[in-house]
């Protein structure tokens, strides 16, 4: 783990480093309250500080408060290394956001039993990141495939409504599903929709966002231009029947029907309205024959 000593004291900083170094930490070193501050805002910024309470520039109070009110995550362990001892001095500096101190002169072991101290907070507030990163990722992602759920693709083609760039989406149903599941169980089922979303999500490009609508229906929102994205969904659908999709021994060739539903770019249009075109094609799709691209009429222009 790495620790920042902030001490315009040479000698002292030396020490220090040379102890810490000894503990095991990857150690950054400056030697005012400038550079500390410099370095506490910069992305692989250490964990760990140790700041002397009096520096040149900022003082180590000064850097604590900085550093409460400009970064809050991730959070930074602060001691204070300071010969002031007097109960209003530590309050000071705590009141700061300083979350310990050392007096000087230090004593080694104290000073290797606070900095476990506040190695263990550190780690505990990574742990709390990751599971609130995995929360996150489980709010918004489909637990079988990985790709977004619903409520996020939803999300995503509401957020681009506004956005001055064509918008579309194309909307995909996979054919006879129910046989697939009712001839092989439902763990093939699940193997051949992992698939496709795996073909999918490889295929889709920067202008593209893939979500699982529900069952077996996937939905892509689209800046592309209709054109493009009526041939887009022609490669999509060739792409997933040219290829069977290998379940445990068995190789099941899967097709699927498209809906396409574009905007006009003059005409304002929710896009509840453009999804409903798009599975209004789909449907049309499936009625055509199935594993075929259908496209919608343009949505919202009779209602202008």
């Amino acid at each position: 783990m790495k620790i920042l000593i902030a001490d315009d004291s040479t000698v002292s900083r030396h020490l220090l480093e040379s102890i810490v170094r000894k503990w095991g930490y990857e150690v950054v070193s400056t030697s005012d309250g400038n550079q500390a501050w410099e370095v506490l805002q910069r992305p692989d910024a250490p964990r760990l500080a140790i700041l002397d309470w009096m520096m040149p520039g900022l003082t180590g109070p000064e850097v604590c408060k900085l550093v409460r009110e400009k970064i809050s995550d991730p959070y930074v362990y602060i001691l204070l290394l300071t010969s002031r001892t007097q109960k209003e001095d530590v309050i000071e500096g705590m009141m700061a956001g300083a979350d310990d101190y050392v007096v000087k002169p230090f004593d080694q072991q104290e000073l290797n039993v606070r900095l476990r101290a506040g190695r263990r907070i550190v780690d505990l507030q990574q742990e709390l990141m990751r599971a609130q990163a995995a929360l996150r990722h489980q709010a918004t992602h489909d637990a079988l495939t990985g790709i977004q759920n619903r409520g996020k693709i939803t999300e995503v083609l509401a957020a681009r409504v506004d956005a001055n760039a064509p918008l579309g989406v194309i909307m995909l149903d996979v054919d006879r599903f129910k046989s697939v599941n009712d001839a092989h169980g439902h763990a093939a089922g699940d193997a051949v929709l992992i698939a496709i979303a795996q073909r999918l999500a490889r295929a889709i490009g920067e202008k593209d966002s893939l979500g699982r609508y529900g069952g077996e229906e996937f939905v892509i929102v689209s800046q592309r231009e209709p054109e493009d994205l009526h041939q887009f969904a022609e490669s999509l659908r060739e792409l997933i029947a040219s290829k069977p999709i290998e379940v445990t021994s068995l190789y099941l060739v899967v097709t699927a029907s498209f809906g396409v539903a574009s905007r006009d770019p003059s005409t304002p249009c929710p896009g509840h309205l453009i999804l409903r075109s798009a599975d209004e094609a789909l449907y049309q799709a499936k009625h055509a024959g199935r594993n075929r691209v259908c496209v919608a009429p343009t949505p919202c222009l009779q209602e202008a």
